[in-house]
């Protein structure tokens, strides 16, 4: 802690490690914990990391391109959970279950990302490349594709289904609609 000529304590200490970017977007998740995304502003997160809001514009154009890189942040988060989830119940109809109950408590562990990711129009224009394959959806594709071979029906009405239902369960317990409830969770998802 240093004071300057009018004895007023600073406790911010200058960014220097070299990864701003990084930075910014670890910020901004830390801060999407705290409050919802329309909350949240450049200048907020450039305080938070120590450096002028300036700099933030040297990584991030405007608000909506920090709010991408957080939602595609989020999105690679949810994907390595669901797949350690669907690894730790060995796979199988397990695992496509686990990937689901991952992603209910995904959405209420992280509420402002969640609904950053999946409710805002932030990703659209990601969602509209030919080369944007989360690993989330790789994952609910590939399961439903394994579901499909194994009961019929089409890979993609089974994808629907699964991501209707778990999607559907994190809202309902999001808006308060149902109680927040972990054997709830498991019984609806299984």
């Amino acid at each position: 802690m240093t004071k300057n000529d009018n004895s007023v304590n600073i406790d911010r200490k200058p960014y220097h490690h070299g990864d701003l970017r990084s930075a910014l977007v670890a910020e901004g998740l830390r801060l999407l914990a705290e409050k919802d995304a329309t909350s949240l502003s450049l200048r907020e997160v450039a305080r938070a990391v120590g450096v002028s809001a300036t700099s933030v514009y040297r990584h991030f154009p405007d608000k909506e391109a920090l709010m991408t890189a957080l939602a595609l942040e989020g999105m690679a988060e949810l994907g390595a959970i669901q797949v350690a989830a669907a690894e730790a119940a060995g796979g199988g109809d397990a695992g496509f279950a686990a990937t689901g109950r991952a992603y209910v408590r995904f959405a209420l562990a992280n509420p402002a990302l969640f609904r950053l990711i999946f409710v805002s129009p932030t990703l659209a224009a990601e969602r509209a490349k030919d080369d944007f394959h989360p690993e989330a959806t790789t994952l609910l594709q590939a399961n439903a594709a394994a579901a499909a071979a194994q009961k019929g029906g089409e890979a993609a009405t089974h994808a629907v289904q699964a991501w209707a239902l778990v999607h559907g369960l994190a809202m309902l317990m999001l808006d308060g609609q149902i109680p927040i409830d972990e054997d709830l969770i498991d019984r609806v998802v299984g």
